[in-house]
């Protein structure tokens, strides 16, 4: 048994892949599957048995959960990681590499920043090199899932002096508001009429997200409607970018900046008047109409009562003259 635990510490060290991973986890879930079995040898006292059993653990634990970090399984890598840190919760290679495995994870487990930030209050005091090369990755993804890194010194410091997580530390982290949240902020902190088409896009698009989102886009909508009724008929959208002309009487335009950069339309556009020179496709251009309806997943305003100020309407066919009358005609003027 100490045998297999000096060639199972050997080949943590070797794992660089998933193959030489797969080879040493085997030989490590061997050991962790016949450790119980072990008896206490000749010679060899209570204390430093229990001592030797616990050592082989920790062995045999963080290189079967390296191994299948490096194959991906992380669920498995999870269970063993956790078994390993039972017996030193201040290994700083565990503490880091259970954070990648939890973080890594379909969908991300949060549970990983606590041993991100137990990693990372080791590694100032033992490796600097380390704390250094692994910070950006930790405060990255904390950003993204919370929103900013404000509180990520104190959350290590707080680490640094446990043991384990504590029950309710994923519960302790406010989510990153999302896009929808903020639209629906935007619209209560501020009158419709400070707000940019844009903006109503993301507003309208989340409407079906939460109830304050509902609230919010139909506030948008209202105000929308109301511009095309006090006066207004007709709203005129600046400089939006041609993605298709299906016919001589629809557009399909693009109005937000993300939009035109994908080339991705988010208004259909239906003309007065069929129009005899439509603009280019990736032309920029005004369009006027009235917008009369949206769908919000996928985006998309319904525009009627079209007209593009550099696009001609199709001209009316001249209705025919009958025969000129005997008599009428008059004489040129000589010049």
């Amino acid at each position: 048994m100490r045998a297999l635990a000096i060639v199972v510490f050997i080949e943590r060290g070797q794992i660089k892949d998933p193959a030489s991973g797969q080879k040493a986890r085997a030989d490590a879930e061997r050991g962790l599957q016949e450790l119980p079995n072990w008896k206490n040898p000749d010679g060899v006292s209570a204390a430093d048995y229990e001592k030797m059993k616990n050592q082989m653990t920790g062995i045999f634990a963080g290189t079967a959960a390296f191994g299948a970090l490096q194959q991906k399984d992380y669920a498995a890598a999870r269970k063993y990681y956790e078994q390993a840190l039972k017996v030193d919760p201040n290994d700083l290679g565990n503490n880091y590499q259970i954070a990648i495995a939890l973080l890594e994870s379909n969908p991300s487990d949060p549970l990983g920043f606590w041993y991100g930030a137990k990693a990372l209050s080791i590694a100032q005091k033992q490796n600097p090199q380390a704390f250094q090369a692994w910070s950006p990755y930790f405060l990255s993804r904390y950003k993204k899932y919370h929103g900013n890194t404000d509180d990520w010194n104190q959350r290590m410091a707080t680490a640094a002096t446990e043991t384990a997580p504590p029950p309710n530390f994923v519960a302790s982290i406010p989510l990153a508001p999302t896009p929808c949240d903020l639209a629906a902020q935007a619209v209560q902190q501020n009158d419709p009429s400070q707000l940019s088409f844009s903006d109503y896009e993301l507003v309208l698009s989340c409407r079906d997200k939460t109830p304050a989102n509902k609230d919010a886009a139909e506030k948008v909508w209202a105000f929308i409607q109301s511009k095309e009724k006090n006066g207004e008929a007709k709203l005129k959208m600046p400089q939006v970018k041609v993605i298709a002309v299906p016919d001589p009487s629809t557009l399909e335009v693009a109005l937000s900046e993300d939009n035109q950069t994908a080339n991705k339309a988010d208004m259909r556009v239906t003309m007065d008047k069929p129009m005899t020179k439509p603009p280019a496709v990736g032309a920029s251009v005004d369009v006027i109409g009235v917008i009369s309806e949206y769908t919000p997943d996928p985006f998309m305003f319904t525009m009627i009562k079209g007209e593009v100020p550099s696009a001609k309407p199709a001209a009316k066919t001249p209705a025919k003259k009958g025969p000129a009358k005997k008599g009428t005609a008059k004489k040129k003027s000589a010049q």
